[in-house]
């Protein structure tokens, strides 16, 4: 989702890339669901690993956000480029059980607390910030409202 929200979001200024410890394959349907709810071509995206991007020609990470609630916990990847770290922890939607609507309504909720914080990123001129500042910013954000 948040690779998503920054294509839309952060079109020319940020390029989004998503991955996890566990990729499944494909994107959960809650998601595509969502995408597609909202106009979002679902094409582009795909389940994959984060060692994706530790390989040589990788793209070069500048910024790392863990979102799900237990990445915090698990040992990230080195990325190339040793990126700036922070943590917007929030529950896992793909996790919700229940009905169709249910798990849309996961979905939608983990939207507007990522697409909140990404805003709140892209208010500020966080390219000049130093790397310790940047992550002092990305953690505060991490504490909004809605944060794990």
């Amino acid at each position: 989702l948040g690779e998503a929200i920054l294509a839309v979001r952060g079109a020319g200024r940020l390029r989004a890339y998503s991955a996890g410890s566990k990729p499944k394959g494909v994107p959960h349907p809650g998601a595509l669901r969502l995408l597609e709810r909202r106009g979002i071509a679902t094409a582009p995206f795909a389940s994959k690993s984060w060692n994706t991007f530790t390989a040589p020609g990788a793209p070069r990470i500048d910024i790392a956000i863990t979102v799900c609630d237990n990445a915090a916990q698990e040992s990230c990847p080195v990325f190339i480029g040793a990126p700036v770290k922070g943590h917007w922890g929030l529950p896992d939607p793909a996790e919700t059980e229940g009905t169709e609507a249910e798990v849309d309504a996961a979905f939608e909720a983990t939207w507007q607390a990522l697409e909140l914080r990404v805003r709140t990123l892209l208010a500020t001129r966080f390219e000049d910030m130093d790397p310790r500042q940047l992550a002092d910013f990305l953690s505060v954000i991490g504490q909004m409202d809605g944060a794990a």
